[in-house]
């Protein structure tokens, strides 16, 4: 295996890490170029083998498996749905002894704990690192990512880290990312609900909600959030950003972190809730956009 500043085995004469990226569905895909972009050279490989294949067009070759995706990888970056999908990927993968694995998906605290434990067994340095962004800021390699790992391991994936975000903040030992990303969901899942029964409650009093967002523009409670989200609920258009199936997922990950941290959970049992009903509300939660957490609170037809 090379590794950074070294001639790329996969892709001759090109220097940097070989990176494998196992998941390509929007975030990873959105990842994918983002490295592309950066001229480092990518193996990208999902279990839907249709996700991969569009990224041939920005230079990544597609594996047939996640072992294959894996072989001579200098580090491999996961990102799926969820702790499951994670620890079924890696396993599958395998790789070498030694590898760098960079864990992007948001996963919850027993997740992670599981997630060291495989780690050490398969011999990987683990640099524990899920982002903030959504498809828009990931396309254009602007997330902020929140890695925690080993101190030797931050040169071997700054190439990676800097391809793929504005900003990384180091953040502690591996896990620390992971608990600080469920801090910063419970609070863009928070506003977003309370921004949903804003909007319902315009509507169910016979206020244009649009003045709702004009009242509130410029002063101290605004945010540019809550136009871009609470525009997207009054025209009751939800293309995905951040999906509402991985936020109620999220939401439940906040909810478990909340018990084990001791605080109460009632806030965060509230926006689960909102997020299940607006979840049984429309076709498929995985297809729209969390803002779509308003159909909970609307009225049935």
């Amino acid at each position: 295996m090379g590794g950074a500043g070294e001639v790329s085995a996969w892709a001759p004469g090109v220097t940097g890490p070989d990176v494998a990226v196992l998941g390509a569905g929007t975030m990873g895909s959105a990842l994918v170029r983002s490295l592309r972009r950066a001229g480092i050279p990518v193996r990208a490989w999902d279990r839907n083998r249709a996700k991969a294949e569009p990224l041939r067009e920005v230079g990544a070759v597609i594996a047939g498996s996640a072992t294959e995706a894996a072989d001579g990888a200098d580090i491999v970056l996961t990102m799926v749905f969820d702790g499951a999908a994670v620890l079924d990927v890696i396993r599958q993968a395998a790789p070498a002894a030694g590898t760098l694995w960079l864990q992007t998906s948001t996963v919850g605290l027993r997740d992670v704990a599981e997630i060291r434990e495989v780690a050490d067994d398969l011999g990987l340095v683990l640099v524990d690192s899920p982002v903030l962004g959504t498809r828009q800021p990931a396309e254009e390699g602007k997330l902020v990512v929140l890695a925690s790992g080993p101190e030797e391991a931050r040169e071997r994936v700054a190439p990676v880290l800097d391809a793929i975000g504005s900003r990384t903040l180091w953040v502690g030992e591996a896990g620390q990312g992971t608990r600080l990303k469920l801090v910063c969901n419970s609070w863009v899942l928070t506003l977003t609900v309370a921004l949903a029964q804003s909007v319902a409650l315009a509507e169910g009093l016979g206020v244009e909600p649009e003045l709702f967002l004009d009242a509130i523009s410029g002063g101290g409670t605004d945010t540019p959030y809550a136009h871009l989200k609470g525009g997207a609920m009054i025209e009751r258009s939800y293309p995905v950003a951040f999906g509402l199936a991985a936020a109620r997922k999220d939401a439940a990950l906040i909810v478990e972190a909340l018990r084990a941290a001791g605080i109460d959970d009632r806030l965060g049992t509230a926006v689960l809730g909102i997020l299940s009903a607006a979840s049984d509300r429309v076709p498929d939660p995985a297809a729209v956009d969390l803002s779509a957490a308003v159909e909970a609170l609307r009225p049935r037809d």
